[in-house]
């Protein structure tokens, strides 16, 4: 049986033997590598150093044209801002009047106030009371007005009425409605009052609407006026049986 210390040695031995294998790997890698190439950083083999390409099983320098420089990668090529790769070159971008370079680099867009029209930027024509869009490629009607086809015509706010938030509309102020183009007050009825919308009605407690009235509220025996104050629910130790309270099994 194998002592402490035995054992200890040939796990030395072992571990010595692993160590030299991989070195005599890693030298084998190193050597078998091309002129201008080195190992990889993570795993076995080795890839080409920046500025050149794999051909072959060699590695040959890059040919980058004029107004380019190499990728993020270093194995390929990009052309420079303003310019496009047009087979295989690099030509600057044709910029046309009223136009810059986009934010890549490798096209235009228009300015504000114009619009792309095939190869050229035309003007944005802006009708009479309205304004240039955000985005400066459109318009939009000042408030007060709406479109309509390519031109603003001013809404018309009958009586008792205001522009809506979008101002391209109008709402009837509060205790009216709409009734086609104009605001009629809300009719209401005896035992009523105006909702909190402004544009319709409720009934006060103790009653229910009832066509355009508001009817008395009949509660059953063992009932009473619910929360809303215009129905009723039953008392507790009673269910609701149709138009009853009746007493729970």
């Amino acid at each position: 049986m194998e002592t402490r210390g035995q054992v200890l040695r040939r796990w030395r031995l072992l571990l010595v033997l692993s160590l030299t294998s991989g070195l005599a790997v890693l030298s084998a890698a190193a050597v078998s590598a091309p002129q201008n190439a080195h190992a990889k950083r993570y795993g076995s083999g080795w890839e080409c150093d920046r500025g050149y390409r794999i051909v072959e099983q060699s590695c040959v320098a890059l040919t980058v044209p004029e107004n380019a420089r190499l990728d993020s990668r270093g194995s390929g090529w990009e052309c420079n801002h303003g310019y496009r790769d047009v087979g295989g070159s690099c030509g600057p971008v044709q910029v046309p009047h009223n136009a810059h370079l986009d934010s890549r680099g490798r096209g235009w867009e228009c300015d504000r106030g114009y619009r792309e029209l095939r190869d050229a930027c035309g003007a944005v024509e802006i009708p009479a009371n309205a304004y240039l869009d955000p985005f400066g490629t459109g318009w939009r009607c000042e408030r007060g007005h709406r479109k309509v086809g390519e031109s603003c015509v001013a809404v018309e706010v009958p009586p008792n009425a205001y522009l809506n938030c979008t101002g391209d509309g109008w709402e009837c102020d509060r205790g009216f409605q709409k009734s086609s183009a104009a605001c009629v007050s809300v009719p209401i009825p005896p035992h009523g009052y105006l909702a909190r919308s402004g544009n319709d009605w409720e009934c006060d407690r103790g009653y229910w609407k009832k066509g355009a009235s508001c009817a008395v509220l009949t509660l059953p025996t063992n009932a009473h006026i619910d929360s809303s104050g215009n129905d009723w629910t039953c008392n507790l130790g009673y269910e609701r049986d149709a138009g009853n309270c009746i007493a729970r099994d």
